[in-house]
């Protein structure tokens, strides 16, 4: 029978490092789901289909930003409810948790389906490739019910300090969907389509696996349909997970706006593209899932009323981010091309890549400091300035630089011309910059300590 991880024990650098390595792990897997996608699309199906995984990724995000804040509020809640040892409390965070996320599930399909062929073409997204884009897309969207659930799974037992676990259900989930993706696209030739649908069954599997260990082994939490919903908790969720929706809707907006962008460029800087993102989400995911551990870390911590723990877990985090964002920049730097002909063997498609790689793999490291500050800002209930920080990153510098750099242009009428793809790639470094010093800012100016002691006047719901 299992419980959750108390971290506010223990050396800080140990306890976020054994919070974040099966989490981090974890992740890999999910990450794989993609990658092995995009690598049996490309090398089976073509550089169309893998343009059109590459598009519905940031529709699928955007769509999913709503619940994505929700299940970070949820973690927030109880991982500052279990640091204070209420642990009633902690359950009614859960079981309201499940009942947004079902509910968010069907909502969000609906609207996917019925908008995805409007929005690819609003895009710019090919013509002659829309088809498989939707078809692609849809079929995703039918297995929301078991992503959104699985991920609020998740989300709960991250909050109770348990990074393992889910480990434990993605492993499975993601070799099955390697097997999937061979026999649905390769064996039964069954194109995109088939990929699509591998990865549903692999969240079903996710999702059914986490219910039936939940119900079985777990001494705090279980699925059932007896779960209430409580609606001061859901308040509180609301207050922390609509900033958090915010931060992400205006990520996920700012990458639809940029596709739409690299869209205009053709099927093959869209592939590249596409390429390079899957390859790029593995060199930036243990600074994201490191900082995910501190903000669990200072959550509990904050709970605990421990705030010099709280800046001794930033500075080892940011420690062990630095050492890791060098190793893949020199990796990324190094082998480009063998990195991108995991997908394609089109020269002109993996030349996108390369050059992809040579912008932005040096700034790596300005990606994990600036995800080790927001973290502290987001552990302790302050998830609005996140979300301000990531709005000027994306909207005044990202987007308008992507434009700037590659495009010739005139306002009077609009109109964009591409000239230069290399130019689109600068955007990201540069709002990764920015987002650096505005959070390092707003942390050396200590307001944030004010606006915790704030958060936690509020917090005491109960």
């Amino acid at each position: 029978m299992r419980g959750g991880n108390d971290l506010t024990k223990g050396n800080e650098a140990k306890v976020i490092v054994k919070f974040a390595i099966p989490m981090m792990v974890g992740n890999i897997f999910q990450q794989l789901y993609n990658v092995v996608d995009a690598a049996v699309v490309g090398k089976f199906v073509g550089k169309e289909a893998l343009s059109a995984t590459g598009v519905s990724f940031p529709i699928l995000f955007l769509l999913s930003s709503i619940t994505i804040g929700f299940a970070i509020g949820g973690t927030i809640i109880i991982a500052q409810f279990y640091g204070a040892k209420k642990i009633d409390q902690v359950k009614k965070t859960a079981e309201t948790l499940q009942i947004i996320m079902f509910i968010a599930s069907f909502i969000i399909t609906f609207l996917g389906i019925f908008l995805s062929r409007s929005i690819f073409n609003l895009l710019n997204f090919p013509e002659e490739n829309i088809d498989l884009a939707v078809s692609y897309f849809n079929i995703l969207m039918v297995g929301n019910i078991a992503i959104f659930g699985y991920n609020a799974i998740a989300a709960i037992l991250r909050g109770l300090g348990d990074s393992k676990t889910p480990v434990y259900f993605l492993i499975i989930s993601t070799i099955a969907n390697i097997i999937g993706d061979i026999l649905l696209v390769v064996v039964f030739d069954m194109g995109i389509q088939g990929a699509a649908i591998a990865t549903v069954l692999a969240y079903v599997i996710a999702y059914g696996i986490a219910i039936v260990y939940l119900n079985k082994k777990h001494k705090i939490i279980n699925i059932n349909f007896k779960i209430s919903f409580d609606k001061l908790i859901f308040k509180k969720i609301l207050k922390i997970g609509v900033p958090s929706s915010g931060h992400m809707f205006v990520v996920s907006f700012g990458m639809i706006l940029s596709f739409s962008i690299i869209n205009l460029f053709g099927t093959d800087v869209i592939a590249g593209f596409t390429a390079a993102g899957r390859i790029n989400s593995f060199a930036i995911m243990p600074a994201m899932f490191f900082s995910n551990a501190l903000s669990a870390f200072v959550g509990q911590n904050f709970g605990a009323n421990k705030l010099d723990r709280i800046k001794n877990g930033l500075k080892a985090t940011m420690f062990m981010i630095s050492g890791i964002s060098i190793f893949f920049t020199a990796v990324s730097l190094l082998f480009p091309a063998v990195l991108m002909k995991m997908f394609t063997n089109v020269d002109e498609v993996v030349q996108v890549g390369v050059n992809y790689f040579t912008i932005v793999a040096p700034f790596y490291l300005i990606f994990g400091l600036m995800f080790s500050f927001n973290a502290v800002f987001r552990g302790v209930g302050n998830t609005i300035t996140p979300m301000y920080i990531t709005l000027v990153a994306l909207w005044v510098v990202r987007f308008p630089a992507m434009i700037l750099l590659s495009m010739d242009y005139s306002f009077f009428p609009l109109k964009l011309t591409p000239v230069n793809s290399s130019g689109l790639w600068w955007g990201e470094p540069l709002a990764w910059t920015t987002g650096l010093l505005l959070a390092a800012s707003y942390y050396l100016s200590k307001r944030w300590i004010k606006k915790a002691q704030k958060v936690s006047e509020d917090s005491e719901i109960y």
